[in-house]
């Protein structure tokens, strides 16, 4: 995603409004690996700038993701945006939700069975498990470990 000096450039070359709240929706997305959804970007915007309206949210993200600065991804549940625009793919906890950029090396490696004559022109790959943290709550602590 560009910086937000250059969002408000690509909003005004378009016509688009360049308006305070916008302008805090571009400095929370920035740089932002959480994968918000527009909710959770609206919970964070609140708080910094308590008369922001979910239209104002919602209608940024789908520009912005019109002008290909967000991914969406429908992962089940609420749609979250992602900023990181480079190809990649993503990791999901299963117990928290986390959502992690990760990077599948030598793509051309890959055997895909039963496309039956489909032709894709392009594939996403989540993996779903734990994260770090869940993992760690759950492991058993020497005490529960004992017969």
């Amino acid at each position: 995603m560009r910086t937000p000096a250059e969002l408000t450039e690509a909003f005004r070359a378009r016509g688009w409004k360049n308006t305070p709240q916008r302008q805090l929706l571009f400095r929370l997305l920035h740089g932002n690996d959480s994968h918000p959804s527009a909710e959770a970007l609206y919970a964070l915007a609140h708080e910094q700038m308590p008369g922001i309206s979910r239209r104002t949210v919602y209608q940024t993200l789908s520009e912005l993701a019109a002008l290909g600065e967000l991914r969406p991804l429908a992962l089940g549940g609420a749609t979250r945006f992602d900023p990181n625009t480079e190809p990649h793919h993503h990791a999901q906890c299963d117990q928290c939700g986390t959502l992690l950029d990760v990077y599948v090396r030598n793509t051309d490696a890959l055997r895909v069975e039963g496309l039956y004559g489909f032709t894709p022109t392009s594939a996403t790959i989540v993996f779903s498990g734990r994260c770090v943290a869940c993992a760690n709550l759950s492991t058993p602590t020497p005490k529960e470990q004992l017969p």
